[in-house]
């Protein structure tokens, strides 16, 4: 009797082990290197928040990887700056019998980094200037037109040396999109994408990428999210607006520029908006989901279902408050309403579980 007893109590106990391991789930994502960093402090709030049963695994590949990865359906979520292509959600819906959403999670800068040693933050740029550098027409730091917009500052007669994504990247849609707006010419010559043929420069690839050859370069120009400046210690520029006012990179400046007139389809880039103080070279990162959930190959079971939708519901609620310490901005109401609305249309097998989670 002594034996059965013990041996009960040692069946109950491998059977508890087996319940809490099996209630743990990691989530998979890959794509933009824009929201890297607030994805990641995210995923380890998340994991503290869930007391480590959920774990969030995101690998910073780039918008154009994130959307590739999104449709061979090997990851669970995409990230991107880059809104689907009309051709790439109708392929989805032909697959899946369902729509590819775009989920709005962040807004943010897309700032000028440069390395000029002894000048830290606050050249200022306007978008005619930053068109013909990157189009390779102003080849020095000391060259008029530059100098005329620094008046204060005594930039140096150094060569400029560009640098640009190699790789398929939001954070390249958002500034050629802004360069497309301020300059005729690059538009006509070279346009907006994820990538574009680029007049000059060397290519680098990732915000880290980026970042790398901009901080190892004297005298380089580059882009970078907000962010990535401010974790690097990056010096990075002021832009002048389409109101002419110079505008230092802020979350609060981002927010005015999106605030202003919030459009009812939410690709639209806040690239140069109208808004007085708002910063010009900003745009969405968004979180790419199937609506039909179980359709997705990457996503095996309804648990890790309904806890991605969790986490996605989090992300857009109390996870918002880690925006504003890494330099991003808080989403807009409007674009949490979205969210929610998708949400609710989120489905396993049919069933609106995205409903039943997130409630009315």
């Amino acid at each position: 009797m002594k034996f059965t007893k013990k041996l009960i109590a040692a069946l109950t106990i491998v059977a508890a082990m087996s319940t809490v391991y099996a209630q743990r789930v990691e989530l998979i994502g890959a794509g933009a290197s824009f929201p890297a960093p607030l994805v990641t402090a995210m995923a380890d709030q998340y994991r503290n928040v869930t007391d480590g049963r959920v774990t969030i695994n995101y690998q910073s590949i780039g918008s154009g990887g994130g959307i590739r990865q999104f449709g061979e359906q090997t990851i669970m979520f995409g990230m991107t700056e880059a809104f689907l292509s009309d051709d790439i959600v109708a392929e989805v819906e032909k697959k899946t019998r369902g729509r590819a959403f775009n989920m709005p999670i962040t807004l943010a800068d897309v700032v000028v980094t440069y390395n000029l040693p002894g000048i830290k933050e606050g050249v200022v740029f306007n978008g005619e200037v930053l068109a013909d550098i990157y189009f390779g027409k102003i080849k020095r730091w000391n060259d008029k037109k530059l100098q005329d917009l620094n008046k204060s500052i005594r930039l140096p007669n150094l060569p400029i040396t560009v640098i640009h994504r190699s790789d398929g990247s939001g954070s390249t849609n958002i500034w050629t999109s802004y360069l497309s707006k301020v300059s005729k010419e690059w538009a006509d010559k070279v346009g907006f994408a994820t990538s574009v043929n680029w007049p000059t420069g060397v290519g680098a690839r990732g915000n880290e990428g980026v970042a790398g050859s901009v901080m190892s370069t004297p005298g380089a120009i580059g882009y970078n999210s907000y962010a990535y400046a401010l974790l690097n210690n990056i010096s990075y520029g002021y832009v002048i607006n389409s109101s002419g006012n110079t505008i230092k990179p802020t979350f609060d400046a981002t927010s005015e520029a999106a605030n202003i007139e919030l459009p009812d389809d939410t690709r639209i880039l806040f690239t140069d908006t109208p808004a007085k103080n708002g910063y010009p070279i900003a745009g969405f990162a968004w979180m790419l989901v199937y609506e039909n959930l179980d359709a997705n190959r990457a996503i095996r079971n309804r648990q890790q279902a309904e806890e991605l939708i969790k986490f996605l519901i989090w992300s857009i609620t109390d996870g918002q408050e880690l925006s504003e310490r890494l330099g991003y901005a808080r989403l807009p109401k409007a674009a949490l309403e979205k969210n929610k609305a998708m949400i609710r249309d989120l489905k396993w097998r049919g069933e609106p579980i995205g409903k039943q989670i997130l409630g009315s």
